[in-house]
């Protein structure tokens, strides 16, 4: 069994998600943008439906799935008749949709600033770095070894812009003493 397709994808830690959506997440089990979103939910307390969509079968390029997103990446959610993809732009939304539990400081813009300016490094300048249909393409062209140490570079490249970043504002998280939208 995959660790996603367990039950516990879909308890109910005290605040329902909406009484007039339901929401829906297409993710696969070993995809970190999808782990980005299904952290969120679990922070923010919200119930969903989890639908596996397997990358390694191909299921992304299903007629079906292509309606939620032509790029035939996961994770997409739909939130009743709203449909989000790209983790990034999903955490954003439920962070504006279902403020409770909040991934962003509110009160101080900075805060708020940096811990934007974090999660875009992470999840624009890294992590499709490391995308499976990337790497294969890499690895085709070029080689395995290629693959690697490319992968390598432009991480490792990320790493040190965070570390520049968030030099100054070491704290239990990234940046501050709560779970922000930069850890996840």
């Amino acid at each position: 069994m995959d660790a996603d397709t367990n039950n516990d994808d879909q308890i109910d830690i005290g605040i329902n998600s909406s009484s007039s959506s339901k929401l829906v997440l297409y993710s696969y089990w070993q995809s970190s943008c999808s782990w980005r979103v299904r952290f969120a939910l679990k922070l923010k307390g919200l119930i969903y439906e989890y639908k596996a969509v397997d990358l390694s079968k191909g299921e992304q390029f299903s007629p079906e799935f292509e309606e939620l997103n032509p790029l035939h990446f996961v994770p997409v959610l739909v939130d009743g008749d709203v449909v989000v993809s790209d983790s990034y732009a999903i955490l954003l939304y439920l962070e504006e949709k279902y403020p409770q539990r909040a991934l962003l400081p509110a009160a101080d813009p900075q805060q708020r600033a940096l811990n934007l300016q974090a999660a875009s490094i992470i999840s624009s300048s890294m992590q499709p770095l490391h995308m499976l249909s990337l790497l294969k393409y890499i690895e085709d062209k070029f080689g395995p070894d290629e693959r690697l140490l490319w992968v390598q570079t432009h991480i490792e490249k990320g790493f040190l812009a965070l570390e520049k970043l968030l030099i100054d504002f070491a704290a239990k998280y990234a940046t501050g003493e709560d779970v922000p939208l930069t850890n996840l």
